[in-house]
């Protein structure tokens, strides 16, 4: 098996992996290859496989609903959930983000936070990579949430702590991070309507880029996903 492309050149020329190394290869849907490096060369490496393995999608599943930052804060975030390990990374046009994906910005937007989510679950090692869906509006968003397991959603007026909810062992979880001006009042109503439970992250606020990795570690950690 030879490992070439982007994957074959990092390995070769950034990593310097060498004849001997172990090195596993994903599909990113839970198929792994666990390899041993017979050569090595410019750009690719020669693969023994020696065994193979399917790993089962893991549950509970998590789905953060995250509103989208400007600028290259979009990607940091989507890189940060990954490392976290969310399993859904759904980009959501809240009412008060001051970037909106328009027209044919909207497929580069989400080009890009699908390379960032791919990158950063090869680098963090990940068998299964996340799914980054289309663009999100209100409707959806509801949507997506009531047809969830349990909904929270960061708000750091709420009474109950996230480190306090109730968590199912199966399904998915929806994680609701709101832009840097909040979520607004109709979207509150909404999301709450949907079944969403109100939860307080911390004694601080956070960026929306950072708030959504903290709280899904927070949550994955009590699920048992984070041993």
């Amino acid at each position: 098996m030879t490992l070439r492309g982007p994957e074959g050149r990092h390995a070769s020329t950034v990593r310097r992996i060498a004849p001997g190394e172990r090195v596993d290869v994903t599909d990113g849907a839970g198929l792994v290859a666990e390899c041993v490096v017979a050569a090595a060369r410019p750009a690719e490496l020669e693969l023994v496989i020696r065994d193979r393995r399917a790993e089962p999608p893991p549950q509970p599943r998590l789905a953060v609903l995250q509103a989208i930052p400007k600028g290259e804060r979009g990607e940091l975030a989507v890189e940060l959930l990954t490392e976290a390990g969310a399993d859904v990374i759904v980009p959501w046009a809240a009412q008060r983000c001051v970037a909106v994906w328009r027209g044919d910005r909207a497929g580069r937007s989400r080009a890009r936070w699908i390379s960032a989510a791919q990158q950063a679950a090869r680098q963090s090692r990940r068998s299964w990579f996340p799914e980054v869906t289309g663009q999100a509006d209100l409707a959806a968003a509801a949507d997506r949430i009531s047809a969830a397991a349990l909904a929270l959603m960061l708000d750091p007026e709420a009474a109950e702590p996230l480190r306090a909810a109730a968590l199912p062992g199966a399904g998915e979880i929806v994680l609701v991070v709101g832009p840097e001006g909040g979520i607004s009042p109709a979207e509150n109503e909404a999301f709450r309507a949907a079944g969403a439970v109100p939860v307080r992250l911390g004694p601080t606020v956070m960026r929306t880029s950072s708030a959504g990795a903290v709280a899904a570690g927070i949550v994955l950690s009590r699920t048992g996903r984070w041993a």
